[in-house]
């Protein structure tokens, strides 16, 4: 079925012309004659059947309508071109387009990202952050690495490592202690995660406490937004330690109580079942999953003292 689609040059000139209410200025721009802008954009108008510009001796402006659809084909315009400029670049390479949650991607997943690149030259891992589930055939995603319990429908999911979080603070809160009781931490600011909002209250449960104030206090949607908001001394923050292990380093944050809380949810690489037999994808799926294992392993080491 043919697609009901104006010409590319009168959307390209009708985008200019609204962006600048001037056909004259879309003609410069486009190095084209005042003329062929106007009858581009009048083709355009006719194709609609509906005005997109008010003429007046002082110029042009606008309609409701033309305002309304400016918007939308800038949008479309600019994907187009973002697309175009990636396919120019890639020039035939093996791409994987992955979404990852932010701060896993920042802290954990792009400090080894190297090793993959130097394992494998010839494919591209791209990254774009995503902090929730959504549905592959919407997007142009490959896989995605995202924070739950394993169950993605239409996707093949790898478990890569639980989260175990802790309470960290600035060391301003501490006071000279090297840590603080759990008691004492339930009277000071909660800093809240947005996508685990019941975080403190399992903590709290794990060390046998019942706060009645365990869902108060601002709300963060990312673990490097809690972090900076602790590390500026405005409460509290529920956060894995692998996720600031810089922070932790340089003392910008300490760990204010040793209990770790022993998630059942993890971070999962998923991949949609039409995508598994791609040789790219399995490459990145087994470099990842033998990562991830050595990380465990490592971290396992570590805590064993």
């Amino acid at each position: 079925m043919r697609r009901t689609i104006p010409s590319t040059t009168a959307l390209i000139c009708f985008e200019a012309a609204a962006r600048h209410e001037s056909f004259t200025k879309a003609a410069q721009e486009l190095s084209l004659t005042q003329g062929a802008v106007c009858r581009q954009i009048a083709g355009l108008e006719a194709f609609l059947n509906v005005e997109l510009f008010r003429r007046s001796q002082r110029g042009v402006k606008l309609s409701e309508a033309g305002l309304s659809y400016s918007r939308q084909v800038a949008a479309q315009l600019d994907a187009v071109e973002r697309d175009t400029l990636s396919v120019m670049g890639q020039q035939g390479a093996n791409v994987v387009e992955l979404a990852v949650v932010p701060t896993f991607g920042t802290q954990w997943l792009l400090p080894r990202l190297k090793g993959f690149q130097q394992q494998h030259p010839d494919i591209t891992v791209n990254l774009t952050n995503r902090t929730r589930p959504f549905l592959f055939a919407d997007t142009p995603f490959d896989a995605a690495i995202y924070f739950g319990d394993g169950d993605w429908s239409g996707t093949h999911c790898h478990r890569l490592m639980r989260e175990n979080p802790l309470p960290v603070c600035s060391p301003a809160l501490l006071k000279g202690r090297s840590t603080l009781p759990a008691e004492e931490i339930a009277e000071l600011p909660l800093l809240q995660q947005t996508t685990r909002p019941y975080a403190w209250r399992q903590w709290f449960d794990s060390c046998g406490m019942s706060v009645s104030k365990d869902m108060a206090g601002p709300r963060y949607e990312l673990f490097s937004m809690l972090a900076q908001a602790a590390i500026h001394q405005m409460g509290v923050a529920l956060i894995p330690a692998f996720l600031i292990q810089r922070e932790l380093q340089e003392g910008r944050l300490v760990v204010a109580h040793r209990h770790v809380l022993s998630s059942d949810k993890a971070y999962y690489l998923a991949i949609p079942e039409r995508k598994i037999e791609s040789a790219s994808l399995r490459a990145f799926k087994d470099w990842l999953i033998v990562n991830a294992r050595e990380y465990v392993a490592c971290s396992r080491e570590v805590a064993a003292p």
